[in-house]
């Protein structure tokens, strides 16, 4: 399989298409989840092209891992959550439907079930949690 530039992903890297930023450094670029699945739910990708774990560089792998720790901890105390659950899916057998590396953060709280995939948030909500998170970043 190649790498489509065409992808949503790389559409909001080039400016193309807006998202919900949280964080940026050199390597990689965090974003809300438009159909977030808990309350934070955050998506890692690195800035460069990578259809996803199968041909990531190693490089790629770790950048986003280091940000998917540095969100991680940012989510939880965001979110005074108790854990975070990390997905990442690789191809569309492995549940993968935009084709650009990306790695699921969610700040979860004891008890809670995750929401049903599919459904898109309120704008204005998700930018408060953007903001919420960036905060807790400082």
């Amino acid at each position: 399989m190649t790498y489509d530039p065409d992808n949503i992903f790389a559409k909001i890297l080039r400016g193309e298409l807006p998202s919900h930023k949280v964080y940026e450094d050199e390597q990689t670029y965090v974003m809300m989840d438009i159909m977030p699945r808990a309350d934070g739910h955050m998506l890692v990708i690195p800035k460069t092209p990578a259809r996803n774990v199968l041909d990531a560089a190693p490089e790629q792998l770790s950048a986003v891992m280091t940000t998917v720790q540095k969100m991680s901890h940012a989510g939880m105390k965001a979110f005074d959550a108790n854990g975070i659950t990390i997905q990442q899916f690789n191809e569309a057998a492995g549940g993968q439907i935009v084709f650009h590396l990306h790695v699921h953060v969610l700040p979860r709280h004891d008890g809670d079930t995750l929401r049903p995939p599919g459904t898109m948030a309120d704008q204005d909500m998700l930018a408060a949690h953007a903001e919420k998170i960036r905060a807790a970043l400082s």
